[in-house]
């Protein structure tokens, strides 16, 4: 029997896709010979970040850049955890000029304690922050020395985690954070390795886990507030578990924006005060 749930308001900062291309493949869900329709992405956007409004949160807007398609997933930009901001190192050349975007918003909102990473960090991409860790994934994108420079600017224990399977190159792409008062996640078992679906499994006894056809549509890219969960709504194999536990499943289209190997999560970087 799960505790009543509860949710709590959130402030996000997202970014419009009004460039947004697949010009590139930096990732296995990215194909630049296959169209991008921009107005059915910028509309499916603008029904997520109306969704969050009409639940009671905030969200702050990046504008976005020319010639940068991915500023789209604002998630890759920083991490805030305590009104601390360790911003981005992107791992590749095309992505680099986002991470002084990001940089500039929040030194630009007031933000005192911003930094700069020396280590390669795509922020909540691959850190993900419960009550008592912030989960950090390896493998294709982070370098695991950003995990210990984390631990120092944040002053919260890191637990790494390796992924291994390159269609979830990001840890937002197979777990997510349902409860990070109670640390309850849902992940997906084969997209790490043996040891840290181990670490998973002690730390996570009770965790939800999806299916191949729910993680094969982006079904963990997705963000809770305690209560609602938003996540894509194709992943239905997770809608019926999620009620099961307490949560109020919420399906989103970003159907479009998947083209670029994104989702719920990827569009929306939490900032934690």
């Amino acid at each position: 029997m799960h505790p009543p749930r509860r949710a709590t308001l959130r402030r996000y900062l997202m970014c419009p896709p009004a460039h947004f291309e697949v010009t590139y493949a930096i990732n296995p869900w990215m194909n630049p010979a296959k169209p991008v329709d921009v107005p059915l992405a910028v509309a499916q956007w603008e029904g997520l970040r109306d969704r969050y409004r009409s639940l009671g949160h905030t969200v702050e807007v990046l504008t976005p850049r020319p010639g940068l398609p991915d500023m789209v997933f604002a998630a890759n930009g920083a991490t805030v955890v305590d009104g601390r901001v360790l911003g981005a190192r992107f791992a590749y050349r095309e992505r680099e000029p986002e991470a002084a975007a990001h940089l500039e918003w929040f030194r630009a909102h007031g933000f005192a304690h911003v930094r700069e990473p020396l280590h390669v960090n795509e922020g909540e991409g691959d850190f993900a922050v419960t009550a008592s860790y912030v989960l950090a994934g390896r493998g294709f994108r982070a370098s695991p020395l950003s995990h210990g420079e984390a631990q120092e600017f944040f002053g919260r224990p890191v637990i790494g985690l390796d992924l291994v399977d390159p269609r979830y190159y990001h840890l937002d792409t197979a777990l997510a954070v349902l409860d990070d008062t109670a640390d309850e996640v849902m992940y997906y078992p084969p997209a790490f390795s043996p040891g840290s679906r181990e670490v998973l499994r002690r730390l996570f006894p009770g965790a939800l886990v999806a299916t191949d056809e729910d993680a094969a549509v982006f079904g963990l890219n997705a963000v809770s507030d305690g209560l609602h969960v938003l996540l894509p709504q194709a992943a239905t194999d997770l809608f019926d578990p999620l009620r099961e536990r307490g949560f109020d499943p919420v399906g989103i289209d970003l159907s479009e924006l998947l083209k670029g190997g994104g989702s719920v999560k990827c569009c929306t970087q939490e900032l934690r005060i």
